[in-house]
């Protein structure tokens, strides 16, 4: 049963870590004297959460492995729109 709960807790700080992104992603303000700071900010987010993602794939069930792939996707999507507004 351990087992068992310890996949499901990697996977919502997984899940907790792209929702961290993506709140992040809809606040920066690109003509904001802190705009900077954001995109650091948002870029250490990223990183934590594909770090995240990347250890709930090593023990998720199939169907949480679906969802991890779109997750790193939708973080691909954030980091693309970023690198193409700058």
């Amino acid at each position: 049963m351990p087992y068992h709960k310890n996949k499901q807790q990697a996977f919502q700080a997984a899940q907790q870590g792209v929702e961290d992104v993506e709140e992040l992603y809809h606040e920066i303000v690109q003509d904001s004297a802190s705009y900077g700071h954001q995109l650091k900010h948002l870029k250490n987010e990223v990183n934590e959460a594909y770090q995240q993602i990347e250890n709930a794939l090593e023990v998720a069930s199939e169907k949480q492995r679906a969802q991890l792939k779109q997750f790193q996707s939708d973080l691909r999507t954030i980091v693309n729109d970023v690198n193409n507004t700058l």
